[in-house]
Formats: structure tokens, sequence, C-alpha cells
């Protein structure tokens, strides 16, 4: 019977998201991540087998727990809506400076290039917009949005906005990611909004 994992996957897998702000996916190294988790990189090798497979472990991990920010927002908001900006904003707050957003783009390159990752990311997208629909059908129910509105397509604007955001506020900064994103969340959903909050 081999010893007890004294370190769950799940606290490397966050370790692992803290060294990808510092470093981006080219400059990390298993030693950056153990050194995050307070392991040795062997471990690491031992779990994963390299860094592409500890990679691959984060980018599947991520496409699976893509809907737990909306159910927290869920559960701290009656309001449909509100839950909404909370999720979006919340997924911003990891992210403090530009530098950090371009190593997190930087893994972007790996879903666009390599067919493994890329099943991940497009999982990550889908549950994503999946859950912004969710969110937004319960407000048509609520009756929190006005007459009949289009919920997918409001949801991919939804999306692109969030998407969106990242890039610009990289490019112009200014003031915190968290306040440009809920800002512009409340552009692109107001005009459907029964009322103005």
């Amino acid at each position: 019977m081999g010893r007890p994992r004294t370190t769950s996957d799940e606290a490397i897998l966050q370790a692992t998201a803290r060294a990808l702000g510092r470093h981006g996916p080219q400059g990390l190294t298993l030693a950056a991540v153990a050194q995050e988790a307070g392991l040795s990189p062997a471990t690491l090798v031992q779990r994963f087998g390299s860094k592409r497979g500890l990679l691959l472990a984060f980018a599947a991990h991520s496409a699976e727990t893509a809907g737990l920010p909306f159910q927290r927002a869920r559960q701290e908001h009656d309001s449909p809506l509100e839950a909404l900006r909370a999720a979006l904003v919340s997924l911003s707050q990891g992210v403090a400076t530009p530098e950090e957003l371009a190593n997190s783009l930087g893994f972007l390159q790996l879903d666009l290039t390599d067919p493994e990752f890329r099943e991940h990311a497009a999982a990550h997208a889908r549950r994503t917009c999946d859950e912004i629909s969710g969110l937004l059908a319960e407000a048509v129910a609520a009756e929190e949005l006005a007459g009949r509105p289009d919920v997918p397509r409001l949801a991919r604007a939804v999306q692109v906005t969030y998407n969106g955001v990242l890039i610009l506020w990289a490019l112009t900064g200014g003031r915190p990611l968290p306040d440009a994103m809920r800002e512009a969340l409340d552009e692109t959903l107001r005009p459907h909004e029964t009322r103005c909050s």
C-alpha cells in the first residue's frame, strides 16, 4: 500500500494556475509549479508524467469546473442577473496585471494549435455559454429581462463582452479589471432589462 498523498491534485492544479499567471506556459517549469505547491518536481512527474501532462490535466480540470463560479453566484444572489454579473466579475478577479493576462493568453496558443488542448478549451467555452444562458433564462422567468429576448443570442453577446473586455483592458488598463468588466456587462445587459440597476 502506497503512502497517502499529502497534497491533492486540486491543490497542485491551483498552484499550476498561480505559476501560469507568473510565467506563462512557455516559461513554466515543473520546478516552478513544485515550488508553488510545496512539493518536489519528482512528485509532479510521478503524478502527471511531464509538463505537458500537467498542463493537460490543468486544462481538463478548468473545463470540468467552469460552472463553479456560476453555482456560487446563484447561492449568493437572489437575482439571476446579479448572479450572472457576479460570476463573470469573479472570473476576472484573478488577473491583476496585463502581464498576467498575457501569460494566460499564452495558454490560448496551446488551445488553438494542439487538438488535445483545444478539446478542453472548447468544452470550457461551451460550459460557460451554457451557464450564461441558464442564468439569462432564469432572468426571463423572473421578469428581469423585458419582452422575449433571444436567450442564446444574448448569451453569446455576454460571452463576447466578457472576452472582449479582457483584451481591451490589457491594452488600455487604467482601472481594476473587475470594475471594467462590471461596467461592460451592464452596458450589454441594460437595454434588455425591465428596470435599470
